[in-house]
């Protein structure tokens, strides 16, 4: 008798925790160009990880030319994460829509999906430098 197949675990690296803070002040001071950067990496940590989702490239010229579908995009990523192995989704593509919330909005999106994420990765093992 055959046996089932086991659920697909990733088996990818764990990416990098990081402060939203962090990411927003290295943005500020960078004009723009941490931000590109971090949003190329975290799309690239999270395919590589799971198999799934647009990767860094890809992220990279959305953020570039469209930036605006980041937001969905990414959080929609870090929910699909948690939903892989089961558990409820702290974000989702609708927490995108903090971004349309003028100023507050964005910090509001960027502390909520990468605390998520970062917490994602904690849980795994990954330290916080």
């Amino acid at each position: 008798m055959a046996e089932p197949a086991a659920a697909a675990r990733p088996t990818g690296p764990l990416g990098k925790p990081r402060g939203w803070v962090v990411v927003f002040l290295l943005t500020l001071v960078t004009l723009g160009i941490y931000g590109l950067v971090w949003q190329y990496k975290t799309f690239e940590e999270m395919k590589q990880y799971s198999g799934n989702g647009i990767g860094g490239v890809v992220g990279l010229i959305l953020a570039i030319f469209i930036g605006f579908v980041n937001p969905f995009i990414m959080s929609a990523e870090v929910g699909n994460l948690y939903a892989a192995e089961g558990q409820e989704k702290p974000v989702s593509g609708i927490t995108g829509l903090w971004i349309l919330l003028p100023i507050v909005g964005s910090f509001i999106w960027l502390a909520k999906t990468q605390n998520a994420l970062s917490a994602f990765w904690e849980a795994h093992g990954a330290v916080r430098p």
